[in-house]
């Protein structure tokens, strides 16, 4: 297992230097964000620019993680694969399929991204689109040695009712999409707060957990009571404000990290757990941005297997 971290949280750096304060902070892989330079998401970043990705791109990109003795994890690029919008959905499996020819340019083994949800939509129509949609991407990935896995991330800022917004948060979720020929992007954070031990899912979907991220969640259960499970009716603004709970860096949350790590182990995990840094008490600006990912580095390095 490798102990690598995700690309996004440092958005306004270059490649170049996060390879390098990776590697010197003691990372051994990046999972690298692939956003367009337009954006889309408020937190997107675009660290290659696999829309254009050329014969010299390639070389410069393998030259750059054989320098800092890093690996590439896999390409992040978490969008709406169902969006309501035709032509906005279009142009995300566009970038996808840019991604996923990238990555096999690389010889990277996976890309992320997610379900998604239309949200004009009811579940039931969701999952028969996805059926009708998600076939032809993982036949375009597979065509190329390129695995899609879905992070399991509820998305629920992306429905305008705070409901889940990617159809792949739960077991039965992923049961459904691992027919569909996905994997998965395991994160416990998700799974905690929406009240499933996530420990207890590495067991049973351990053949298709081929990369993991590292983010902890904090739990208010006082704030809880005044807003039920379901949050804040009132967000001020901001859809992803639940007001009961907010993700954390590893170590300041309520995950036990030293059972999913040796559960990890137990069932044969080999991948790269990736941190994923969305921490907002350690964010705003580089430096805290870096002290948190250092606080990460520090609570799991300690539990790999050197």
């Amino acid at each position: 297992m490798r102990l690598g971290m995700l690309t996004a949280c440092l958005p306004q750096w270059t490649l170049d230097r996060i390879a390098g304060w990776a590697a010197a902070a003691g990372f051994e892989a990046l999972e690298v964000a692939v956003w367009p330079s337009t954006g889309g998401r408020d937190y997107a970043a675009a660290h290659l620019p696999v829309a254009d990705f050329g014969p010299q791109a390639v070389e410069e990109t393998r030259a750059l993680f054989d320098k800092h003795g890093l690996a590439l994890s896999a390409f992040a690029y978490y969008e709406n694969n169902l969006h309501p919008d035709p032509a906005r959905r279009e142009e995300i499996q566009t970038h996808l399929r840019h991604a996923i020819d990238a990555a096999q340019a690389l010889g990277v083994a996976y890309v992320g991204t997610f379900i998604g949800r239309d949200w004009t939509k009811s579940v039931a129509d969701n999952l028969a689109e996805a059926e009708r949609v998600f076939p032809a991407l993982v036949d375009y990935a597979g065509e190329r040695g390129v695995r899609i896995i879905i992070e399991n991330c509820v998305m629920e800022g992306w429905h305008p009712d705070g409901y889940p917004g990617n159809l792949a948060y739960s077991p039965e979720l992923w049961e459904w999409m691992f027919g569909l020929g996905l994997y998965l992007n395991w994160d416990p954070s998700h799974l905690t707060w929406i009240g499933i031990d996530p420990v207890e899912t590495i067991a049973p979907y351990i053949d298709r957990i081929v990369h993991a991220q590292a983010k902890d969640v904090e739990l208010d259960p006082a704030a809880r009571q005044r807003y039920g499970f379901f949050g804040k009716v009132n967000k001020g603004g901001n859809p992803w404000d639940l007001g009961w709970w907010r993700y954390r860096v590893p170590g300041l949350g309520q995950i036990d990290w030293t059972r999913v790590v040796d559960r990890l182990y137990e069932h044969g995990f080999t991948g790269t757990l990736s941190v994923e840094h969305e921490d907002p008490v350690w964010g705003g600006d580089d430096e805290r941005i870096t002290q948190g990912l250092h606080i990460a580095h520090r609570t799991l390095r300690p539990l790999l297997v050197h």
